[in-house]
């Protein structure tokens, strides 16, 4: 009697880890996700578009070296070079599987700039929809693909390691049921850590799940220490905050103090299309002073429900028009660029173990993601991993002793909203060594607690341990400029 092949596991609904689905084939898969709609993925909020060398006077050699000036040289070369390479390929793939990127008048795709960009190099599709726009697409193709399993409403809240690799996970639903599924390989495309800040620009989800259960099954970490803020959230109070996209000032938008004068004139010859890591600590050094920081979009022309639908409606939701009004803003925590280590084909240091997307560390972003690099990369790096996934032999450890590492308990909501608030103030985009180190041992001490302090302790450790500032790990004690 045949045996039926086990499954390479992908857990994660967001543009990734549907796309390490697809790529897989004709390997079977089974993509697990938190909601039973594939929802709710920063992924389907990202507004800014895919950065890509399509016009005649652009390269991907200059798309390359913008990349490594935002991520302040500590990028992978290689990776860079290889990302970037493959970016105006991978708009034509994502094409291909019915994502309708914005056009002009003459036919030919929009290409936007946004922060660090030294060219016009942003395709978008919906306008600021893009992220919407591929999760739609993508998903429709995984939902219409043989094989392919969804299972939605689960949770991944456990591996299992036999001799030393990772052979199978464990699930839990909505109801508490468990269901252990054998695999081939197991994914991680999970997403990035920013709920676990104060203000964010994610969704709650993105809690770093995922990444803390790869680190306590044994993964190597690397890089936990770089969070990018982004600089433009509404700031109108509250954890999950609406983004006010970068396009916007790629299209005009101004930066403003209290008194209307230009926030960012002298600092940076970009200006307010400066890399985020600057523009970021230049809007909490404002509001560390007292003051408040605005966005004056009044400028921008054309029809705002074409070419930014998101924040009209965000904004108008909150009562402001920002075709009238400038908009109050804040920093937010936006994006991971550590997690698990990985090479460019997903795996971890954990045989059978492999990250894509944000949670996954390859050294591509550097100390400081440059714009619209992140899907890009969640695509590019999805298609790399599930095509090599696809002609692997699966990882089946020996058949002696195994063992379930399991994430463990979560913190109670008064505690984790206490965390978020901990590590806002000193893991936010200013840090020094003794707010780090109080914040670790306050989270050392309560480590049994929930895992998300058992995570938020190794990031801390990790932020105490550079002591030097690098992009986006600003230390006032080292010489950052806060």
């Amino acid at each position: 009697m045949k045996r039926e092949r086990r499954p390479i596991v992908v857990v994660g609904g967001g543009v990734a880890g549907l796309v390490t689905a697809l790529a897989a084939a004709p390997s079977p898969v089974r993509l697990l996700c938190r909601a039973h709609d594939g929802s709710g993925s920063a992924s389907a909020l990202a507004q800014g578009g895919i950065a890509a060398a399509l016009d005649p006077d652009d390269s991907t050699a200059a798309h390359a070296g913008d990349t490594i000036e935002a991520g302040a040289g500590h990028n992978d070369a290689a990776a860079v070079r290889w990302l970037t390479g493959e970016a105006p390929g991978t708009i034509a793939w994502l094409q291909q599987q019915g994502v309708r990127f914005d056009r002009g008048a003459d036919g030919r795709l929009q290409l936007g700039r946004e922060g660090g960009h030294g060219a016009a190099r942003i395709v978008h599709a919906g306008g600021d929809a893009t992220g919407a726009a591929l999760v739609h697409a993508l998903r429709a193709r995984v939902q219409s693909s043989a094989h392919v399993q969804w299972r939605g409403g689960v949770d991944v809240d456990a591996l299992l390691l036999r001799d030393g690799a990772v052979v199978g996970v464990r699930t839990c639903d909505q109801r508490g049921r468990q269901q252990h599924i054998d695999a081939a390989a197991v994914v991680l495309a999970t997403g990035g850590i920013g709920a676990l800040f104060a203000h964010t620009s994610n969704p709650a989800g993105a809690d770093g799940a995922g990444l803390a259960l790869g680190l306590a099954s044994g993964a190597a970490p690397r890089d936990l220490e770089f969070v990018q803020f982004h600089p433009t959230a509404l700031d109108v109070g509250g954890h999950c905050l609406p983004l006010i996209t970068e396009a916007l000032r790629g299209a005009g938008a101004r930066l403003l103090d209290a008194a209307g004068q230009p926030l960012m004139r002298g600092l940076h010859p970009l200006g307010d299309l400066a890399p985020r890591d600057v523009v970021a600590r230049r809007v909490w050094q404002v509001q560390r002073a007292g003051g408040r920081v605005w966005l004056d979009a009044t400028a921008v022309g054309g029809d705002w429900s074409l070419r930014f639908p998101t924040v009209l409606a965000a904004c108008l939701a909150h009562g402001f028009d920002p075709r009238q009004v400038p908009l109050p803003v804040t920093p937010a925590a936006h994006f991971h660029m550590g997690g698990i280590a990985t090479d460019l084909d997903g795996r971890s240091t954990l045989a059978g173990l492999h990250a894509v997307g944000e949670v996954a560390c390859n050294g591509v972003h550097g100390a400081n993601r440059l714009a619209s690099n992140s899907l890009l990369e969640g695509v590019a790096c999805g298609r790399r991993l599930g095509a090599a996934l696809a002609i692997a032999a699966p990882v089946r450890g020996g058949p002696g002793s195994h063992r379930w590492v399991e994430r463990g308990d979560g913190l109670p909501p008064a505690s984790l909203a206490a965390l978020r608030t901990l590590l806002w103030r000193a893991a936010g985009p200013v840090r020094e060594a003794s707010s780090l180190r109080d914040a670790w041992r306050a989270c050392a001490a309560a480590a049994d607690a929930g895992w998300q302090m058992r995570l938020a302790k190794s990031l801390l450790r990790a932020a105490a341990l550079r002591r030097g500032s690098l992009g986006a790990h600003c230390r006032l004690d080292r010489g950052c400029p806060g």
